[in-house]
């Protein structure tokens, strides 16, 4: 009789560990559904990011395309502003020398007007003698011309420095 409670405690281990292997199991079988749905949704994000780095990567595309343009129209705006000012700059000092030439003409003219004007005679009343424009309106204007030369020099200079400062 001695055999019978061995063996019977022996079934009854292997029932206990069948039980145990069981209630492991389901508890396995939960984990994997949980991991199984973890999968999907991780399927699902990196099938988003995808699509998201696809759209991103057009864009940059698009972005680089975009930047040359703009980097080409701005060198030859660059290009023709500098072409530009140089033909103001040659325009200004061409018409500063022509301004001091005129000064010239209108001083050396009025100096021969005043040294051919006859004196006048003492004897008989003398008409209010008209004396030209003094010299000073003259030169007025053609300082400020000269300055007015002088103001747009400068602007064109703050244009080709803020262009320079755009361009790097």
């Amino acid at each position: 009789m001695s055999t019978l409670p061995v063996g019977l405690m022996i079934e009854s281990l292997v029932a206990l560990l069948l039980v145990v292997t069981i209630g492991y199991c389901i508890v396995l079988n939960k984990r994997l559904k949980r991991l199984r749905a973890d999968e999907e949704a991780l399927r699902a994000t990196i099938s988003e990011l995808i699509t998201a780095s696809e759209i991103a990567e057009r864009a940059i595309l698009g972005l680089k395309a975009t930047a040359g343009e703009a980097d080409r129209t701005l060198g030859q705006r660059l290009v023709d502003a500098e072409r530009l000012s140089q033909e103001l700059a040659a325009h200004v000092s061409r018409g500063n020398t022509v301004l001091e030439r005129i000064t010239q003409i209108t001083e050396a003219a009025r100096t021969v007007q005043q040294a051919a004007a006859p004196a006048p005679v003492a004897a008989a009343p003398a008409a209010p003698i008209a004396e030209p424009a003094p010299a000073r309106p003259a030169t007025m204007r053609a300082s400020d011309i000269r300055s007015a030369a002088m103001e747009a020099t400068a602007r064109l200079e703050l244009f080709r420095k803020r262009a320079a400062e755009q361009a790097a």
